[in-house]
């Protein structure tokens, strides 16, 4: 009976040191699966976000890396990517934040890898309906000589603030973006102060659904609007017009029209020994304006989330994004779709 135990009690003693190595080994496989984490700043619109979507899912299912999103205002997650925190900015808009970055790219803290799109459309849009009227809807033009900023003055009652019958209401940037500071100059610069009132949205997602309103009941609407956007792809909307980009006078007060956007992939000087197969990859991501906009529209006709329209975007541009990365990477992303 004695050595009847002893067998026994071998035998379990067997069984764990062989489930501890088995465990350990586990452990050391499920590690070598994971390359690190990789943070993305998220300053809050959607078209940033479907990119960082669209790059999550890539180098996660291409490159095994973790990803996650640290959320915040343009200036906040632009200092977290100058001090690291950050790792990736999908959409660095260059005239929003020039300033701070040209000051971080010639100390070295940040490299910039590609040009995600181009757009030269930002400013003051009104819903083309309210100059040309709607026939189909049985809308006649509301401002039919409205074509320029400086027009706006003839219009202040046509845009009455719903808080301030006294006076219009322009719709600024949002809370706690770049544009909201540029456009509120420009207000001044262009002496519409005097007429209208300068009311900033708390999101983004507020302006939107502060067009949809305007569509859907044919009211006049003014404001900052800009492209890539579902709202811009969905909606016939008109820039008004603005002194031709002058860069002395932009500099001082903001006077002219925006100038042409680029909207760079920068990264934190680190990244590039951090993770060089991803590096890589964001060298070679180049999106456009249209594409970005598809996106956006698809997410807002189908209801779907950033993550379920990047996914859909990788899907139906595959001839596009497997240019970006070696074959196997592109054969283990389009597995994972």
């Amino acid at each position: 009976m004695r050595n009847k135990w002893k067998y026994i009690w071998s035998l379990m003693f067997c069984l764990l040191i062989g489930l501890g190595i088995y465990s350990n080994v586990s452990i050391g496989e499920a590690n070598e699966k994971s390359s690190g984490t990789i943070t993305i700043a998220d300053a809050g619109w959607d078209s940033m976000r479907v990119h960082n979507e669209i790059a999550k899912f890539m180098i996660e299912n291409g490159y095994n890396y973790n990803v996650d999103f640290i959320n915040g205002s343009s200036s906040a997650t632009f200092t977290g990517l100058r001090t690291g925190e950050i790792d990736i900015y999908m959409e660095l808009w260059l005239n929003n934040l020039e300033e701070p970055y040209l000051k971080a790219k010639k100390a070295g803290e940040v490299i910039e890898l590609a040009t995600n799109f181009t757009t030269n459309q930002q400013g003051f849009f009104v819903p083309t309906f309210v100059i040309e009227g709607d026939p189909e809807h049985g809308i006649e033009p509301m401002a039919p000589d409205l074509k320029t900023v400086q027009d706006l003055k003839k219009y202040p009652e046509l845009f009455k603030d719903p808080t301030d019958p006294s006076k219009g209401r322009i719709v600024g940037g949002h809370s706690g973006s770049v544009a909201q500071e540029i456009m509120k100059q420009k207000v001044k610069t262009y002496g519409l102060d005097e007429y209208y009132n300068y009311f900033s949205p708390g999101s983004s997602g507020a302006t939107s659904a502060s067009i949809e309103k305007a569509f859907k009941n044919h009211e006049p609407w003014v404001g900052y609007y800009w492209s890539p956007t579902w709202i811009l792809s969905k909606y016939d909307m008109t820039l008004l017009e603005e002194p031709a980009y002058d860069e002395e006078i932009w500099n001082k007060n903001y006077g002219t029209a925006f100038p042409e956007n680029q909207i760079y992939v920068v990264v934190h000087k680190d990244f590039p020994e951090k993770a060089p197969d991803v590096t890589k990859l964001l060298r070679n991501y180049e999106t456009s304006n249209e594409l970005t906009g598809e996106a956006l529209l698809y997410m807002q006709e189908q209801d779907a989330t950033t993550k379920e329209a990047a996914k859909w975007w990788l899907e139906e541009h595959q001839e596009l994004w497997t240019k970006w990365v070696p074959e196997d990477v592109a054969e283990r992303i389009k597995s994972a779709l």
